[in-house]
C-alpha cells in the first residue's frame, strides 16, 4: 500500500485528474501497512468510486482516461484482469482501459511468483498490460525508503505518460 500512497501523493500537485477505487482487500491491508487512513488516502483522489458500482464513469470505454495503475495489484486481482473477469469496479475499468487500448499498469505486490500467476501475468501483458514488479531501483543509491518506492512511482507515471521529478533518471556511464 505504501506505492499506492506514493503514486497519489505525488500525482495530487500534477495536473491530472486522479479517481480512485479501494477494494476490500486493500481496506484490509492499509492499517498494517500504513498510518493514514482509507479516509486520508481517499481524500487525495479527485473522485472515489465503491468497488461494487458497475455503473461508475470509469467502466465506460466511452469515458475517456489517460489510463489506469493497479497498485498493488494482487494475484487475485491479476488473475481476474487477465481472464477477463469483470465482476467488481476495479477488473470492469482494467477491462476497458485494455479494450480501448489504454495503458494499463498491474505493480504485482506478491513474491515469489507461482507457475498461475507467471501465465496470468503473461495473458494481462499479451492483452496489452505493463506488468511492472514491486521492484524498487538502486543506482541512484537512495538514502531511505521513500526514495527506492519513488522509483516505482516514477515507472508507473512513465508508463502513463505523466511528466513528473519523482526519481531521479538514470544519466549513463561516463567513458
Amino acid at each position: 500500500m505504501v506505492y499506492a500512497l506514493d503514486l497519489l501523493k505525488t500525482l495530487v500537485p500534477l495536473p491530472v485528474e486522479v479517481h480512485l477505487v479501494v477494494t476490500a482487500g486493500a481496506k484490509q491491508v492499509i492499517p498494517t501497512e500504513l498510518d493514514e487512513t482509507i479516509h486520508e488516502l481517499e481524500e487525495r483522489a479527485d473522485r472515489v468510486y465503491k468497488n461494487t458500482d458497475l455503473g461508475a464513469a470509469i467502466a465506460s470505454g466511452s469515458y475517456l482516461f489517460q489510463g489506469m495503475a493497479v497498485i498493488p495489484c494482487s494475484a487475485g486481482t491479476l488473475a481476474k484482469i487477465a481472464q477477463g473477469l469483470t465482476d467488481n469496479l476495479l477488473t470492469r475499468a482494467a477491462h476497458v482501459t485494455l479494450k480501448e487500448r489504454r495503458p494499463l499498469i498491474l505493480v504485482i505486490r506478491e513474491a515469489p511468483f507461482p507457475r498461475p500467476m507467471l501465465v496470468n501475468m503473461l495473458a494481462a501483458y499479451d492483452s496489452g498490460a505493463t506488468i511492472l514488479p514491486a521492484s524498487p531501483s538502486f543506482y541512484h543509491r537512495p538514502e531511505g525508503v521513500e526514495e527506492l518506492i519513488g522509483t516505482v512511482t516514477a515507472r508507473t507515471l512513465d508508463r502513463l505518460s505523466i511528466e513528473h521529478d519523482r526519481s531521479p533518471r538514470w544519466r549513463g556511464t561516463e567513458d
